[in-house]
C-alpha cells in the first residue's frame, strides 16, 4: 500500500516520463509516510480531452494525484506527502504552450479491513 492514480489530461501525454514520474512519487511515499516500495503501485490513466475550469475561458490541463493509504498515518505526514508530490508535479510536468496546467493531489485512508490484493504469476 499505498495505490496511486495519476489522472491527467491528454495535452500532458508528451510533456513528462510516466515511469520516472510514477517511481518519483513512489520514492516520495516511502520516505513521507513509510510506505515500502514493493507497496508502492501508481497507475497512470489519460483523461476525456476537456478540462472546464470555471467558466471556460483559458485551454486547462490538469494533473491530479490520489493515494489511497491504510489509516494510521498523521495528518501532518499526509500533508508532508501532498506538498512534496506538489512540487516535484510542478518541476517535471509542463503545460503546452498558451494552456494553464491545474495541479492537485489528494491522501485518502481506505478500509484496512475491506482492503484485499494479490499478485498473479504469468
Amino acid at each position: 500500500m499505498p495505490q496511486i492514480s495519476v489522472d491527467y489530461s491528454p495535452s500532458l501525454a508528451g510533456s513528462f516520463d510516466r515511469r520516472e514520474l510514477g517511481l518519483a512519487i513512489n520514492r516520495l511515499a516511502v520516505e513521507t509516510i513509510n510506505a515500502t516500495p514493493e507497496g508502492c503501485k501508481t497507475v497512470f490513466r489519460q483523461t476525456d480531452p476537456e478540462v472546464v475550469v470555471g467558466f471556460g475561458e483559458r485551454a486547462e490541463a490538469q494533473l491530479f494525484v490520489q493515494f489511497q493509504i491504510f489509516p494510521g498515518r498523521t495528518p501532518e505526514a499526509k500533508a508532508a506527502l501532498t506538498e512534496a508530490v506538489l512540487a516535484l508535479l510542478a518541476e517535471r510536468v509542463r503545460p503546452a504552450p498558451g494552456e494553464r496546467l491545474q495541479l492537485a493531489v489528494d491522501v485518502r485512508d481506505i478500509d484496512r479491513e475491506a482492503y484485499r490484493n494479490t499478485a498473479v504469476e504469468g
